[in-house]
């Protein structure tokens, strides 16, 4: 009996095998527009952390990865020890908290009242203009905001000396700076972080609004009990992923627009980084201090996660 048990067990799976083989074959070609993407990651993503052993090691030029002599802990003891770093890290904390609170419920509200809108060519066109900010790098979004908040000749300070109001130092006054990256976050992104809740808004059955109308319900409560609740999986994994990346600070918008005059509040994990790592040469020490960036990133997400699914069973997995 065991053994009829056992044969019958192996020709399920054999039979299951030959299946998806066979399903396979049939979608070879829709399969292989995968590979470019496989591609990118394999060599941009996981070949390059290889790298990481340079955290455990004297890096040195000549001797190369392989060569160079291992150090152990050395490089995160000298990093935990330094009060630069600690300073550095709140920052990114404290600036990425703010980008959370500010920027993350920002898409949500705006994909909302752009489902509220009527009109399809007011609504398309609204939609186009919010999403071309996403398309412009922090290059040249640095230097148009330069321009703009400069305390000589920005249009803003402009228009404060015309009020009798002195003119206010945005990237360069320790008070203002952070608010400056979380405007310029939410102007940039806004549009393009609309999109999946547009698309979570638009497969909403049109027949829970039709209802609602019927009991007496004006937008704002189907806003409430119907869109809102109905995005709540979106939402969530959106926010996972956010905590997540909390640590992973914009490099290319701090790096555009802070100075010397704001370090004591603008630089961050990232920028560190670059400076201990292009600049001072210090390659062991920058690459501790990235490997230690990200295991808080999967620390969070772990936990965020684990939170996620305990208060509503939405969650990565």
């Amino acid at each position: 009996m065991a053994e009829l048990q056992k044969n019958s067990l192996q020709q399920s799976r054999s039979s299951v095998w030959q299946r998806e083989l066979r399903r396979l074959r049939q979608n070879k070609y829709l399969l292989s527009m995968l590979l470019p993407a496989l591609a990118y990651y394999v060599v941009f993503h996981y070949l390059p952390m290889y790298g990481v052993t340079i955290a455990f090691k004297n890096f040195n030029f000549k001797k190369g990865i392989l060569g160079s002599d291992w150090a152990g802990l050395v490089h995160f003891e000298k990093l935990f020890n330094m009060p630069s770093f600690w300073k550095v890290f709140r920052n990114t904390f404290i600036i990425s908290f703010y980008k959370l609170i500010f920027t993350f419920p920002a898409p949500i509200i705006f994909a909302v009242l752009i489902n509220e809108i009527g009109g399809n060519r007011f609504k398309k066109t609204v939609q186009t203009i919010s999403y071309l900010p996403h398309f412009l790098s922090w290059v040249v979004l640095g230097g148009m905001f330069i321009q703009i908040l400069s305390p000589v000749y920005g249009p803003i300070n402009l228009i404060l000396g015309k009020l009798g109001i002195k003119p206010i130092h945005f990237l360069a006054d320790t008070s203002t700076f952070r608010s400056v990256l979380v405007v310029t976050t939410i102007w940039k992104g806004i549009g393009w972080g609309s999109v999946i809740y547009l698309a979570a808004l638009t497969g909403i059955d049109p027949e829970l609004y039709e209802a609602a109308e019927l009991d007496g319900a004006n937008r704002l409560q189907k806003t409430l009990h119907i869109s809102i609740p109905s995005i709540l999986p979106i939402v969530s994994i959106q926010l996972i992923f956010a905590v997540g990346g909390i640590v992973n600070d914009d490099f290319d918008q701090v790096f555009n627009l802070y100075n010397t005059s704001v370090y004591s509040v603008g630089d961050v994990l990232s920028t560190y980084i670059h400076r201990y790592g292009l600049v001072n040469f210090e390659y062991s020490l920058s690459t501790a201090a990235g490997v230690f960036k990200n295991i808080i990133a999967f620390v969070l997400i772990i936990a965020t996660n684990y939170a996620s699914r305990c208060m509503g069973d939405y969650g990565i997995w």
